[in-house]
């Protein structure tokens, strides 16, 4: 068992009891028979010092094998500020260490590990860039959440950003002259950013929005982009229409994509003005007396796209009664008057919109091109303004 010792004998400026030797606590001593040294720190028994080498560590060593090398008077002193001798029991209770505590129960021990647990993580990966990604394409996208029920649902709202830069953003909603903040934040690149959920009732806070937009990147250079703003007027009756939310690259369900920045450029919404508008109304016998006016009037029909959305929803009130085959014939119907309503407008585009569905429609429609209309060439719309599920038709000859 080992022997306790009292710590104000050891603490004693004199020799250990007992002994003839003049050691202290304080002496700073080296060994005879091995290299090295230090200071005595204290006496395990009246034959063994405790010498504390240069590394902070106690080492047992026999008295009679060390050499006093320097003493002090004053070795005293400096023993206070020392870290107590191992093994002693302390004096009196210790005070608690309550810095490092949160929920811990009485019998919670310090320890130096912990400085590091507490310590926030501050670290972020860099985000990963894709190839051909350094210009802008900024979109909001819009998922209902119940798409066999259109006329009842909820909607999600996101803003995505697809490109390699951060984006800064500030999505405004207008209300006659003024506007209001919606949403306001940072997207990181390659990501997108859930906005809020809405119902139907919201919608018409969605018929002006203002998009204002810097882009830039984080800890790496970069060609610096304009700041963008957009002002838009999206058409809130997509929202009725099963066939505007499509698949997309960005979520699992279907979607309707709102394109706000397209290749650094932001989206154009035309605006008609009152006086554009006044003309419109103006009668058309009127109009004919300009024939400069006439001239622009038949050139810009020529050049605009016609379009014809074949979709079920749009073309009839009801199928109740109807077959698969006598909606499909009813379609082709609408098809067929339309391509002879223009069949002698040479250069006139038509689009006819029918879905992606699983083709039927659009075989059906180019088997009917090729048959009927060889003077019209045909090919897939702008994936960009359709999606997949549209075809436009050019009249020829």
């Amino acid at each position: 068992m080992t022997k306790s010792l009292n710590l104000q004998k050891i603490c004693q400026p004199k020799a250990w009891p007992n002994t003839t030797h003049t050691m202290k606590i304080g002496d700073k001593v080296r060994f005879l028979n091995e290299v090295g040294g230090g200071i005595v720190a204290g006496f395990a028994d009246n034959q063994t010092a405790l010498v504390r080498d240069e590394d902070g560590f106690e080492i047992p060593v026999l008295i009679r094998e060390c050499v006093v090398v320097d003493t002090d008077n004053y070795n005293i002193a400096r023993q206070q500020s020392q870290p107590p001798i191992p093994n002693l029991a302390p004096v009196g209770p210790r005070p608690a260490d309550n810095r490092f505590r949160t929920q811990q129960p009485d019998t919670y021990t310090h320890s130096f590990d912990d400085d590091e647990d507490d310590k926030p993580i501050t670290f972020r990966p860099r985000p990963l860039e894709r190839r051909g990604a350094d210009v802008l394409n900024i979109y909001l996208g819009f998922v209902p959440m119940d798409t066999r029920n259109l006329q009842s649902t909820a909607f999600e709202a996101y803003l995505i950003n697809d490109s390699n830069y951060y984006i800064h953003y500030a999505l405004l909603t207008h209300e006659g002259a003024t506007c209001s903040l919606r949403h306001e934040g940072t997207v990181e690149p390659n990501t997108k950013a859930f906005l809020e959920e809405f119902t139907r009732d919201v919608l018409p806070e969605w018929e002006k929005i203002t998009f204002q937009t810097f882009a830039y990147k984080a800890d790496k250079p970069f060609r610096p982009k304009e700041a963008l703003s957009v002002t838009l007027r999206p058409d809130c009756t997509k929202f009725y229409k099963l066939h505007t939310f499509a698949d997309t690259d960005f979520f699992e369900q279907p979607a309707y994509l709102l394109a706000l920045v397209r290749d650094d450029q932001p989206a154009r919404t035309v605006f008609a003005s009152a006086e554009e508008i006044k003309e419109a109304l103006l009668p058309k016998a009127r109009a004919s007396k300009s024939p400069a006016r006439k001239a622009t009037a038949d050139k810009r029909k020529t050049s605009d796209i016609v379009e014809v959305d074949l979709h079920v929803n749009e073309i009839l009130e009801t199928t109740a009664g109807m077959s698969a085959r006598d909606i499909l014939d009813y379609q082709l119907k609408v098809f067929r008057e339309t391509m002879e309503a223009h069949r002698n407008e040479r250069g006139c585009r038509i689009v006819f919109i029918h879905g992606k569905g699983e083709g039927v429609l659009r075989n059906a429609l180019i088997a009917e091109l090729r048959r009927n209309y060889k003077h019209c060439t045909f090919q897939d719309a702008s994936f960009r303004e359709y999606g997949f599920g549209a075809t436009m038709v050019k009249v020829g000859k």
